[in-house]
């Protein structure tokens, strides 16, 4: 895996502007939400977490102790974590080489969204965030150019490493229960370009004018 490529590849910034100055006046920390490890705590592949130790000071192994506000519990957040993942802190946004994120902080807030046939068609977002994301209530504002390469990303990927896919699938397949449960349709930007809403119990899908998708917490 050439761990630089792909991040040569899939380097857009997903708004056109610093998005944590949109979102970080309302963390108590004044840090951008992304990069408050009390509210994301990064992971990376085994392999991309050797390429960093080997080019940067950046990240260091995840303790469970950085966040003392409200801290994660280690066994679970490992537990949930793959074995082919690592979770990692870093320095703090001030001190950002944005040529090292990882694909984790690359793809903040989104993940691919995976059907219930194993079809990736698009992304969406990490529901957990939708409170404190700015991005999120705000998916109007997500360029083309980051949306191609996260798609051009994720098919690669999964085209390399079959079973990548599977945690994704599981993912989506919670966010699909979670929905169905509040009676919401999941918001998907999907690769024809298009936005859409999908209906989690049989996974139809309405398109949608971006600017009319839901926004939340501070952002409504």
């Amino acid at each position: 895996m050439n761990i630089r490529k792909l991040y040569d590849r899939f380097d857009s910034p997903v708004v056109p502007f610093d998005c944590g100055e949109k979102c970080k006046p309302h963390n108590p920390s004044g840090k951008p939400f992304c990069c408050d490890i009390c509210h994301a705590v990064p992971s990376a592949y085994t392999q991309e977490w050797a390429y960093l130790q080997d080019h940067t000071d950046l990240w260091h192994p995840w303790r469970g102790d950085e966040c003392t506000a409200h801290p994660e519990d280690p066994a679970r957040l490992k537990g949930e974590t793959p074995d082919s993942m690592i979770l990692l802190a870093c320095l703090g946004p001030d001190q950002c080489q944005r040529e090292y994120r990882t694909i984790s902080c690359r793809q903040f807030p989104f993940f691919p969204y995976i059907t219930k046939d194993d079809l990736f068609i698009g992304l969406t977002y990490n529901w957990a965030l939708e409170d404190t994301c700015w991005v999120i209530s705000h998916l109007s504002q997500v360029t083309d150019t980051y949306r191609v390469e996260f798609i051009r990303h994720y098919d690669s990927f999964f085209s390399k490493w079959i079973d990548g896919i599977k945690s994704f699938a599981q993912r989506s397949a919670q966010m699909r229960s979670d929905f169905i449960a509040q009676n919401r349709s999941i918001p998907i930007l999907h690769r024809d370009g298009g936005f859409y809403l999908l209906r989690p119990i049989n996974e139809r899908l309405r398109p949608i004018e971006a600017n009319r998708l839901p926004t939340y917490g501070f952002y409504r």
